[in-house]
């Protein structure tokens, strides 16, 4: 057994037959250590108030605590700033903040917005609504058949023309870990900002954003052992202090009189009203444990791990995988689709032998359609993940096309 599993209360629980759930729908998100779940019950029973706002002790505990968890994520992401730390509710909030505040201020008719073609929506929408209001151009870098961006669409693509390259540092249906580090040079190299969506890459390997050099970068706090409802957004501060405030109201002014207001500086300019610190407080512990763990180690173990599962899903007849067949530059996410049988249907029969996986086009349908399928299923492991898992899964996908009346294979 994983020795972290203990760790994890859900996964834990046996069903009416005793069985634990082989829980592989760690892309969409991640289940929380009592470690998580312990500091987020103290917070509130402790140090429950409204930050920033009151000249009392618990308002002063909790504006510490959101601004220590605020220098834990700085940390964790190597930005040489707490003030380029905005926390959102979401990483979907935090990349719409980029495009509405930077987005709808900075790009201009005629100019070119580049983005993966790989995106999930949340990277890829926005940027849709940004480029019809502004009268801007969405160009896609696009993959191979196994998901892969090369260097010359890089070269083609971010051109003089280009003002804002958006991409994924891995994406969710493929588990490729792109090229950024090539795409940020390339966008600089022209002149343009780069924007990262780090959701699927922050919780399995060590990111350093100011190495990398992105000029954003988001996150969700829900993919990395913390709690649903707080996202963060990093942003190099003189882009952020340039950028006009994405929300109006409570704790993010200065002054405000009849006619008009000025802002607070970054990062509580973007942080209109009460913050989700609770939320933060579990985010601050989640990266915690994780460093308990130790990022390179939670890669090798994806790694192992996704190495034993491409082998035996290799061994589940009529089983075809959507992206790379190999380990190489990958996180722990694998998509497949079984002959005859619809991904939903394999993910319900999948369910009945309590394993989690995700079905569907996964919030990346223009990507879905350039692979060419309209849905697949999505198993994704992380550090509390097996081989045993793995074993349930494959061995299940064996009986599902019997289940459907393919009969014996």
């Amino acid at each position: 057994m994983n020795k972290y599993l203990h760790d994890f209360p859900l996964l834990l629980q046996p069903d009416e037959k005793g069985r634990r759930i082989a829980y592989l729908d760690n892309a969409a998100t991640t289940q929380k250590p009592q470690a998580v779940l312990d500091a987020v019950t103290a917070y509130y029973q402790t140090s429950n108030a409204n930050p920033h706002r009151g000249a009392y002790d618990l308002s002063e505990a909790a504006t510490k605590a959101l601004e220590s968890a605020r220098e834990k994520v700085r940390a964790f992401l190597g930005a040489p700033k707490a003030a380029e730390i905005v926390f959102t509710k979401s990483a979907t909030e935090s990349l719409n903040l980029v495009a509405q505040s930077y987005g709808m201020s900075f790009l201009n008719p005629g100019d070119e917005i580049v983005l993966a073609i790989s995106e999930h929506h949340s990277n890829l929408v926005p940027w849709q609504i940004v480029a019809r209001a502004r009268g801007a151009f969405l160009t896609y870098l696009y993959t191979d058949e196994s998901g892969r961006i090369l260097p010359g669409e890089i070269e083609k693509k971010i051109t003089g023309k280009t003002k804002l390259v958006a991409a994924a540092h891995a994406s969710n249906v493929t588990g490729v870990v792109n090229p950024i580090e090539a795409i940020i040079d390339r966008a600089h190299q022209v002149g343009a900002v780069a924007v990262v969506d780090g959701t699927q890459s922050a919780p399995h390997m060590a990111v350093d954003v100011a190495a990398l050099g992105a000029d954003f970068y988001a996150l969700s706090a829900h993919k990395m052992l913390g709690p649903m409802g707080v996202g963060v957004l990093y942003g190099k501060e003189k882009l952020l202090e340039a950028m006009p405030p994405f929300l109006y109201g409570g704790d993010m002014i200065e002054y405000v009189e009849e006619q008009t207001s000025t802002f607070a500086p970054v990062p509580q300019k973007f942080e209109g009203g009460t913050q989700n610190v609770g939320g933060a407080v579990g985010l601050s512990a989640a990266i915690d444990y994780l460093n308990s763990v130790g990022m390179e180690s939670i890669r090798e173990h994806e790694r192992a791990l996704t190495a034993y599962m491409l082998d035996r899903l290799r061994g589940v007849p009529q089983l075809k995988i959507v992206g790379p067949d190999e380990l190489q530059d990958r996180i722990g996410v694998v998509s497949f689709t079984l002959e005859g049988a619809h991904p939903h249907d394999v993910a319900t029969i999948l369910n009945a032998d309590r394993i989690a996986v995700r079905s569907g086009h996964h919030c990346a349908h223009p990507f879905m359609c350039h692979l060419g399928v309209q849905a697949t299923c999505r198993a994704s492991v992380y550090l509390y993940n097996s081989n045993e898992d793995i074993d349930r899964l494959a061995e299940s996908l064996k009986g599902v096309r019997r289940w459907l009346g393919y009969g014996l294979e």
